[in-house]
């Protein structure tokens, strides 16, 4: 019995968390963008290495946010279809089909809001993915499929879902390995992380301690959290991961004030462009970079558009 209400008040300590932690999104209207915006993620030219362009995007199902009271006054599309949301996901994936690999966070999975359209498919073709996969993290039936995606140009070696640990269940990572010819696989680690800090403390450990083994890593992903605490108050400061985006806004899409997105790279990955791009689509603007292997090292079926 004691147990239980142990396990009881853990839960309502990290649902108060979560609710505290909702802070993040207190209103900035007008607010001074400390990072500036590019359209687009410049082109590298070529250079004799192995160039990759990712991109990750919380794209919350489609809807568009451009103001705080649009929380309230467009809440319903969270729940029903509405005839802007397609046009929205075609404009997404205009952006995303500039990039090889893309990570991509509150996705739907084909539910009643979303016209039971799978998200994740319908942006890999469009933007002519070879390769797609989603992750379920919230399954509401035919009310909501919540979840995260990938979209690859390159078919990967494996993919495996993993559930992040956290009281209140719903948060999910994929460990996607990409065959290089070497015996060194490149592995991008994409996550949505949740709202509280001891909670995103957990699962930064969980990640941690999955990839410490691997030479050629990216972890990237909407991580509800500052750069100051990646680096600074958090697993990864003793792990060889670079934070790519440190000083960098998503948060809120049109006034963009906070860094949330993140993206981290192994000290054997190169990095040659790093922007968020201003592409005010949904709440968060989506971040993006170029990255490099090293010399010699080429990724395996690898397919072009």
């Amino acid at each position: 019995m004691l147990k239980k209400v142990r396990k009881r008040v853990e839960q309502l300590k990290e649902a108060v968390d979560e609710i505290r932690s909702l802070s993040v999104y207190k209103d900035v209207a007008g607010a001074q963008v400390d990072y500036p915006v590019q359209k687009y993620l410049p082109v590298i030219e070529d250079d004799g290495l192995e160039h990759l362009r990712l991109i990750s995007f919380n794209i919350q199902v489609g809807n568009s946010v451009g103001r705080y009271l649009h929380y309230l006054t467009r809440s319903w599309q969270h729940l029903f279809p509405y005839s802007n949301r397609i046009d929205n996901m075609d404009r997404i994936a205009d952006v995303l089909s500039h990039f090889d690999i893309v990570a991509l966070q509150e996705a739907d999975g084909g539910s009643l809001r979303s016209g039971f359209v799978n998200q994740v498919k319908y942006l890999a073709d469009r933007g002519q993915f070879s390769f797609w996969h989603q992750q379920l993290n919230r399954d509401f039936g035919l009310l909501a499929q919540h979840g995260n995606g990938v979209l690859s140009r390159i078919v990967p070696k494996s993919v495996d879902n993993h559930v992040l640990p956290s009281l209140i269940p719903g948060r999910g990572a994929m460990f996607i390995e990409f065959q290089t010819n070497t015996d060194e696989p490149l592995l991008v680690v994409m996550m949505h992380l949740s709202l509280s800090q001891r909670a995103q403390m957990n699962q930064l450990a969980y990640v941690k301690e999955r990839v410490q083994d691997h030479q050629h890593v990216v972890v990237m992903g909407d991580l509800n959290c500052h750069a100051e605490r990646l680096v600074e108050n958090s697993p990864l400061k003793d792990s060889e991961l670079m934070l790519a985006t440190d000083g960098i806004s998503t948060f809120p899409s049109w006034a963009p004030q906070k860094g949330l997105d993140h993206i981290l790279i192994s000290p054997t990955l190169r990095t040659h462009a790093i922007d968020v791009l201003d592409h005010p689509i949904s709440d968060h603007l989506p971040v993006a970079i170029d990255v490099s292997l090293p010399q010699g090292v080429k990724l395996m079926d690898r397919t072009t558009h």
